[in-house]
Order: C-alpha cells, then structure tokens, then sequence
C-alpha cells in the first residue's frame, strides 16, 4: 500500500466511522454484502505465526449457521497475521490482529471495516474506559497503549515496572469502578492496578507464574489462572494456580493448585457472574463460592487440544474450540450448559477467541 493511498484512507475512514455506511476497500478485491443476524458469536481464528492467514468467522446460534472469512469477504483484503481478540462496543468490533500490530474496528452488521488503530507494537488485548479512551496491552513490550477510539490514534502509554522490552507482556484487563486491572503474562507474576483517572499504576500484586487470564466475578472478586511456567525456563517453573482476590482491598484470599505439569487457561466468568469456566485438558466449572477444585470436569476432552472458550450468556450454552493440528480448520463445539453436545461447525485455522454480539 503506497503512503499516499493511506493517507487519504485515514481521512476517508474519521469521516465514515460512525455512519457505517459502506465497505473501506483498503486494498483491490472482490467483496460480498452481508446483513447479520441481530444476535451471533464471533470467531477470532489466529491463523498460522507469520502466515498472514487468521480469520473471522460469524455463527448463528438459532439457525446454526456459519460464516467462514466474512472480513476477507466483506472487505476484500485478509485480516492479518494472528487474530489475538475481539469486543464489541456501540455497534463496532474491535479485532486485535496481534502480529499485524493493528486494530481493526469494523461494523458488526456488515462485516465491513470502518477504521483501524495501527502502530502499536504488538497487542493483545482492548479495553475502553470512555467513547474516546481505550487501553490496549502488548506483549513483548514494557508499555500499555492509551487511544482514542474516536480518531483511530494513539494518544499516550503507561509504562510498566519491572519490564523489559523483550520479556514485558501485559495480557487481560478488567476494570471496577475507576480501576482497571491487568495481568503480566510472559515471564511475569503479576497482576497490575491502573488508576484510569490518571492512567498510572498504583500498585501491583504478586501471584503465581504467569497468569494468563483475569475476569471478575458478581462479588467483586478478581479471578485468575496461573500457568506455572514450563520445565527448564529461566523464570522458574511451579505448579499452576488458581487464585481468588479481593478487588477492594487488593489482596489473595484464596489459592487452588494443580498438579505440576498440567495446563490450565482461559479462565472466564458466566455473565451472571457464578460460575468460573476454564481448560485445563477437559472443560472444567466452579461456583465462585466453592472451596475446592471440583473432582469432574463438566466437559470430557475428546482427546485433542482444546483452545478457545466461551459461554452463551442468554442460555448457558458452552462453546470450545479445536485446534486440532493447528494446520488445518478448527472445529467448534456447542455444547448444552450439562455438557451434552447440541451442535458442531468447522471455522478458520487455530480458533482461539469468541465475541458475542
């Protein structure tokens, strides 16, 4: 793409954002018109490492069907390399494409892009403050980008102690009240506490090795999940946790441990805000209230590698994603909130994240 080119596609996209008004054709290609239905579930399939082949896909739960590659599609260009995330706010989603470094906001009806936040380092994550701030976390690099959701630029970042460029990884972000907290993934233990009045770290928490989701429950208890490390890492390796903190007081009331060399992940709350979910080999489920791991999982693994999870938040339906052999397409897995199968839909390559609209 020619600067000149891009430059007038910037000013074309400020215009357009918010009239959603036709397809920005950043690039040549044939395009498809789409109307989607008033409730469905995105796909983020991260595509292969340095392929420039991730994906979005779109399914829709009343008639269960599926849309593969509806951005490449309905935009005539490829999403980009390694579709890390997704989130939907007034109308628009937002696509964290992590080694593309950008952030494409496109109009949820349509599929079609609307604008797109670039120059960012490596994103992961994207969580708005207002209509016109937003965080963004990155890994591989010691800061948190500050934008304006509104301008599509990058107006400030928040640098993280204790982080080096190489191994500084900020991951998932929840916020309570005026505060917003963030775990420290790669080669990091902690979870960090932003003042979005100020935009500065006010303190920190040390947990276990790298925890790598956060969410928060309906009593305002901060939930994340430890990885451990892996044998032979010069950050140490331990078993992997799970842990319990008051947002208030910002401190551990409880840790769950797991066995040593197990793999626990994407840790995430029902929208009632009751019940934990998280992978660990199977589907596991927890009232937040417990006092012990449960001894059954609610969802046998079907001996493959589960790696993406979600929960209906109108009926409770679970939803996995196979990876498979993180070369051919992955396959979805709906099943009933008792685990009983109800449906099943091939994606893109390596589906990893949903987003509900």
């Amino acid at each position: 793409m020619n600067s000149t080119r891009h430059i007038l596609s910037m000013v074309v996209a400020i215009i357009l954002t918010w009239a959603l008004c036709g397809c920005m054709r950043w690039e040549y290609g044939t395009v498809e018109e789409f109307r989607a239905s008033e409730s469905g579930l995105f796909i983020c399939n991260e595509g292969n490492f340095q392929y420039g082949n991730a994906s979005l896909s779109y399914y829709d739960p009343e008639t269960r069907e599926v849309e593969n590659e509806v951005f490449y599609r309905a935009n005539g260009m490829k999403l980009g390399d390694v579709a890390q995330s997704m989130v939907i706010r007034n109308g628009i989603g937002w696509i964290v494409v992590n080694n593309s470094s950008v952030v494409f906001a496109l109009n949820i009806d349509t599929f079609c892009e609307v604008g797109r936040i670039t120059n960012l380092s490596s994103p992961r994550y994207i969580h708005f403050v207002s209509d016109t701030k937003a965080y963004v976390t990155q890994i591989w690099d010691n800061r948190i980008f500050i934008v304006n959701p509104k301008t599509f630029q990058i107006t400030g970042h928040i640098v993280c102690p204790n982080m080096t460029m190489e191994s500084g990884s900020t991951e998932q972000m929840v916020q309570r009240g005026d505060y917003l907290y963030v775990n420290c993934w790669s080669y990091q233990n902690r979870i960090l506490k932003i003042d979005t009045r100020t935009d500065s770290i006010v303190a920190e928490l040390t947990v276990g090795i790298q925890p790598t989701s956060l969410t928060l429950d309906c009593n305002g208890k901060l939930w994340t999940i430890t990885d451990g490390g892996f044998a032979g890492s010069p950050y140490g390796y331990e078993a992997p946790a799970l842990y319990c903190i008051d947002a208030e007081s910002f401190t551990i009331e409880k840790q769950f441990s797991f066995k040593l060399g197990s793999d626990p992940s994407e840790l995430l709350i029902s929208s009632d805000g009751q019940t934990l979910y998280w992978i660990n080999d199977d589907i596991w489920a927890m009232d937040v209230s417990a006092e012990r791991i449960p001894l059954r999982p609610v969802i046998e693994s079907r001996g493959t590698k589960y790696y993406g999870l979600t929960v209906s938040p109108t009926n409770g339906d679970i939803y996995v994603a196979d990876a498979i052999d993180y070369q051919q397409q992955g396959v979805i897995y709906r099943y009933s909130a008792t685990g009983e199968l109800v449906d099943e839909f091939y994606v893109g390559i390596i589906p990893g994240a949903f987003c509900w609209k």
